[in-house]
C-alpha cells in the first residue's frame, strides 16, 4: 500500500471518520494501458464505480461487493468479463451455445447491464449472481450484522434470475429449482442468530422463499467451503467418505435426510450450513420425537448445536484435515 501510494498510484480518502483508498488517473490509465478489454469497462465514462461515493452506506455497500468477489475469485471463480461469458449482456445471441463449464460471478453492476429489466429488483440487497455448472446462486453479504429484508424485491430477484437464466438464456443448464441463495457473513454467530430467530425479521430466509441458502463465512475456511460447493466433484468426494458407516438415504422417511445410521435413525449433511435445510430436519426431528444426526465442520458445531433440539446428535469433520486430504 505505501509503495502504490509513493508511485501516486493509490490516494486515501477520509470522510465522515471513515477512511477509503481510491486509485488515481494515473492508475486507471495503466491498467486500461496493460489490460484493456478486463479493465476498460470498469474505468472510463460515466462507469458506476468512478462515481464519488462519499455516504457511509454507498461506500458499505461498495465493500461488500469487493469483500465478495474476493472471496469468489479465492474459491476459483472466473471474476472479471474476459474471463466468463457475458450472460446479463443486454445484446443476447441465442444460436451462441453458452454453457457455464466453470464457476463465475456475476457483480450487482454486471447484472445491471440488463437496462429497464433491473428496475423490477431496484432495492435489493443481493451483491452478485455465481453461476456454476449445476446451480444459481443468489449471493448476499451480511458483513458483520444481520440486515433489513426487503421482501418483496428479494423474491424478484429470484423470479428474474429464473427468467433470465432458466427460462431464456441457458434454459438447456439450469431449471427453476436451480436458483438457491448464498450468505456471507463474518462470524457463524449471525448463523446462530437466524436459526434461532434473536436477530428480528429474518423469515426471508427460512420462510420457503428459497429452498437452499446456504451460510459460509468470510474466511479462509468458507471460501475452501465454497469450492467444494461449487464442485460436485469434490462433493461427492467428501459424501462418499461420509457414507462409508452409513446406509443410503431413505426417501420415503418424513424427515428429511441424506443417508441413515446402524440404529436406524436419519442423518443430514450440513457441512455447507444450508439453514432452511437445518431448519427443516430439525423441526422434523422436535415434532416427531426422534432422534437424529447432524454433520458438519468442528468450526460449526458450536454455533449449530445451539440452534437445534437435544434429540440431534453431532458428528464432526476436522476441518483441517479436511483441507490436507483432499487437496482444497
Amino acid at each position: 500500500m505505501k509503495e502504490l501510494k509513493r508511485k501516486r498510484l493509490l490516494r486515501t480518502f477520509y470522510k465522515d471518520g471513515l477512511r477509503g483508498y481510491r486509485l488515481t488517473a494515473k492508475a486507471k490509465e495503466l491498467l486500461i494501458a496493460d489490460r484493456p478489454e478486463r479493465f476498460f469497462p470498469f474505468l472510463t465514462g460515466a462507469a458506476e464505480t468512478n462515481h464519488i461515493k462519499s455516504e457511509a452506506a454507498r461506500r458499505l455497500r461498495l465493500h461488500r461487493i469487493a469483500e465478495s468477489t474476493v472471496t469468489m475469485q479465492n474459491a476459483g471463480a472466473a471474476v472479471y468479463r474476459d474471463e466468463k461469458p457475458e450472460i446479463f449482456s443486454p445484446v443476447w445471441d441465442e444460436s451462441a451455445g453458452v454453457f457455464i463449464t466453470a464457476p463465475a460471478f456475476y457483480n450487482s453492476r454486471e447484472i445491471k447491464e440488463l437496462g429497464t429489466v433491473f428496475v423490477k429488483i431496484k432495492g435489493a440487497r443481493s451483491v452478485g449472481v455465481l453461476l456454476t455448472e449445476n446451480a444459481v446462486f443468489v449471493v448476499y453479504n451480511l458483513g458483520g450484522s444481520l440486515m433489513k429484508w426487503q421482501y418483496r424485491a428479494e423474491m424478484r430477484t429470484k423470479a428474474l434470475m429464473q427468467t433470465i437464466l432458466c427460462r431464456e438464456r441457458l434454459p438447456g443448464q439450469y431449471e427453476p429449482e436451480s436458483v438457491k441463495g448464498l450468505l456471507l457473513g463474518d462470524s457463524m454467530e449471525l448463523a446462530a442468530a437466524i436459526l434461532t430467530g434473536d436477530g428480528g425479521k429474518q423469515y426471508f430466509l427460512l420462510d420457503g422463499s428459497y429452498e437452499h441458502f446456504h451460510y459460509l463465512t468470510n474466511d479462509r475456511r468458507g471460501e475452501k467451503l465454497l469450492r467444494m460447493l461449487c464442485s460436485a466433484e469434490l462433493s461427492e468426494r467428501l459424501e462418499a467418505v461420509l457414507l462409508t458407516d452409513l446406509w443410503e438415504k431413505d426417501e420415503g422417511l418424513p424427515i428429511e435426510n441424506d443417508a441413515i445410521d446402524g440404529s436406524g435413525r436419519p442423518v443430514l449433511f450440513a457441512y455447507t450450513c444450508d439453514l432452511p435445510r437445518i431448519k427443516r430436519f430439525d423441526t422434523a426431528i422436535r415434532l416427531q420425537n426422534k432422534a437424529g444426526t447432524l454433520i458438519c465442520f468442528d468450526f460449526q458445531a458450536e454455533v449449530l448445536r445451539r440452534c437445534c433440539g437435544e434429540q440431534i446428535r453431532f458428528q464432526t469433520i476436522d476441518f483441517e484435515k479436511w483441507e490436507r486430504r483432499f487437496c482444497i
